[in-house]
């Protein structure tokens, strides 16, 4: 919607106080408002702003707000996303910044809010005092905590490196380990520096820990020692390993760590959380593996004096072997008394075993005399004439069962005979089956129609059909008129 031509004009002149309500000029709220937005970012264009750090608020959508503040005042700030995303510091209350950027308006709730374009801590004594509370607190946590610390490995296969993969520290490690004890090395490249450093370092920590111990043919092994690693420099350069993220990835590494962050005199929180810490990243080389010579000289020299004792030992054997023989009798008075005790043996043996022949002799020659040829015939004989009569008297036992089992046999034949349907039929009655074999025992089960098989004696079979009056035969067979019977029942007729 156009403003009337006087209107517009009105708005480009700056509005003049008069003590009467006629002479002011009409303005909207929105027009009021952009006026005063004007006006602030006209004046205020671009402000350098110290103050502490108030409330910080960091929404999903990636901006940060937050509160800056000095004894007397208190000053809205935004922050946005991508402005955030290059800070090489978080945003925490308590923590005195120097910010630039421009003042403006929100006239959605009116008020002035500075939008920041860069923060940085005002001076080294403010990000000091940071750490101090940040160290305080994760140390509250029990992350510092020599019991949580592990052990290194005596001898690693595999080494982990994190570090720049450009800088002159990953040079001066590899170097270090050749000279001392070449092991297999694993660099993970990171940011040792600038916004990104702390989440990298920490997904760097994450991810050597996530590979498998023993890992498949042609898979990466997890390694057995990790180093971070990382040149001198300030504060400020060295902060990335003092962010939260950095110290809890490394108390929770499974991995034994080693902190070579900076010189001897540098000092970080990753070197609390870590297991060791070295003072140069040579160091931390030196840590990782022993030395292959000295290994070596002292493997020989404890060789030596493994011999050098088995040697004594042997000699201390021999010395008190060689005393217990002086203190043995000699073999020939050892041996004297079994040799007697032998001989007096020997001399009784052979007396009792001449008479034990003797006697044996003597019963051989009587048992001879007994085996001659009539007494063996005549055992004979009586031996044949025995066998004879258990042979006569098997024969009679087995005759005589024989004819038990055949009158048994004969008996149950005569009473199945007697008890067989066919002796029955013999008699004079028939039986009477249906077409499916059932037999027919009361007329109901024989209705008008039915065909029936009549089973006579002799084996001889006639075919008939139930009708009204009579029953007729089949026509394979002879037609016999038997005698007629009386129906039980007026309606049942006559069966032949």
């Amino acid at each position: 919607m156009a403003l009337p031509k006087a209107r517009l004009e009105n708005r480009k002149r700056k509005p003049e106080m008069s003590l009467t309500g006629d002479n002011l000029i009409e303005l909207s709220v929105s027009e009021l408002s952009g006026q005063v937005k004007r006006l602030v970012e006209d004046s205020f264009g671009h402000v350098r702003v110290r103050g502490e750090l108030g409330r910080v608020s960091r929404p999903a959508s990636g901006h940060v707000y937050f509160d800056v503040k000095d004894e007397k005042a208190v000053l809205a700030g935004v922050m946005w996303k991508g402005t955030a995303q290059k800070l090489t510091m978080q945003p925490e209350q308590g923590l005195e910044v120097v910010m630039t950027g421009k003042l403006t308006t929100f006239p959605g709730q009116s008020r002035y809010q500075l939008v920041v374009e860069t923060m940085e801590p005002a001076g080294e004594g403010a990000l000091m005092a940071l750490l101090e509370a940040r160290k305080k607190q994760l140390a509250a946590e029990g992350l510092f905590e020599a019991e949580r610390k592990k052990p290194l490995p005596f001898l690693p296969e595999t080494i982990g490196v994190i570090t720049s993969p450009s800088g002159a520290v990953i040079r001066d490690i590899l170097h270090r380990l050749s000279d001392r004890f070449p092991r297999h090395v694993l660099v993970w490249p990171v940011r040792v520096q600038g916004e990104t450093c702390a989440e990298e370092v920490a997904k760097a920590i994450a991810g050597f820990n996530a590979l498998p111990v023993e890992g498949a043919e042609g898979d990466i092994a997890r390694p057995d020692v990790l180093i971070v690693a990382r040149g001198g420099g300030s504060l400020e350069d060295l902060w990335g390993f003092n962010e939260e993220i950095v110290v809890r990835a490394a108390a929770q590494s499974d991995i034994p760590l080693i902190s070579a962050v900076g010189h001897e005199t540098d000092t970080t929180l990753l070197d609390y959380a870590a297991d060791r810490r070295a003072p140069t990243p040579t160091a931390a080389a030196e840590m990782a593996v022993p030395v292959r010579a000295d290994l070596s000289a002292q493997i020989e020299d404890l060789g030596l004096r493994l011999r050098r004792a088995q040697g004594r030992e042997l000699e201390r054997q021999s010395a008190h072997l060689a005393g217990l023989a002086r203190g043995l009798p000699k073999l020939e008075d050892i041996l004297a008394l079994p040799a007697q005790r032998l001989d007096t043996f020997s001399q009784r043996l052979g007396g009792a075993l001449q008479n034990h022949i003797q006697t044996q002799g003597a019963r051989f020659s009587q048992a001879a005399a007994r085996l001659t040829p009539m007494a063996l015939q005549v055992r004979l004989r009586h031996e044949g004439e025995r066998m004879a009569g258990l042979w006569q008297r098997a024969q009679m036992q087995i005759h005589s069962g024989l004819e038990r089992r055949a009158a048994k046999v004969q008996s149950g034949a005569r009473q199945l005979r007697l008890l067989s349907h066919e002796s029955i039929l013999e008699r004079g009655f028939a039986l009477v089956l249906t077409e499916q074999g059932k037999p027919v025992r009361q007329a109901s089960q024989a209705p008008e129609g039915t065909r029936l098989d009549i089973r006579l004696a002799g084996a001889q079979n006639l075919a008939a059909r139930v009708e009204g009056g009579t029953a007729t035969k089949g026509d394979a067979k002879a037609r016999k008129k038997p005698a007629s019977k009386k129906p039980s029942d007026g309606n049942q007729g006559q069966l032949l």
